[in-house]
């Protein structure tokens, strides 16, 4: 039981560094399932230590298995920085006078690019989403 808790809390303290070294960059979001992948590892060996009696390393194990299930599904809100009206047009690609028909199908061809989903990043699809409001609200249609 000794050299099973040894090896598990190595590898919590391994992914723990590791993953906190990783950041949200495209192509980098595979940690979260890692993360809760090993999340349920380290519940099941706080289970196997709680059967065996062992209830300090059941604590430990469990309480690090919450935790990075827990953290790996957590996100940071992201909030986008105020926008000029001259920006929020080179974002979306629009004249100046830009109808709100025009912005509408200018957001979604540039939503198609910068959503998470398709490659792009949070960040960007916030930026995105900001010059599109921005827009609309000039226009007085929000």
């Amino acid at each position: 039981m000794g050299l099973i808790g040894l090896a598990l809390a190595a590898i919590a303290v391994w992914a723990l560094v590791r993953l906190g070294r990783q950041t949200e960059r495209r192509g980098r979001a595979h940690w979260r399932v890692s993360a809760t992948l090993l999340g349920a590892v380290l519940l099941a060996g706080g289970a196997l230590a709680a059967f065996r009696g062992a209830w300090l390393a059941a604590a430990g194990l469990a309480g690090a298995g919450l935790y990075l299930a827990w953290a790996s599904r957590s996100r940071a809100v992201i909030r986008s920085e105020p926008i000029s009206d001259a920006d929020a047009r080179a974002v979306l690609g629009v004249r100046p006078g830009a109808t709100e028909p025009e912005i509408r199908a200018a957001w979604k061809r540039a939503m198609t690019r910068a959503h998470p989903d398709q490659g792009g990043t949070e960040g960007l699809a916030a930026r995105v989403n900001a010059a599109r409001d921005r827009l609309l609200r000039k226009t007085g249609r929000d």
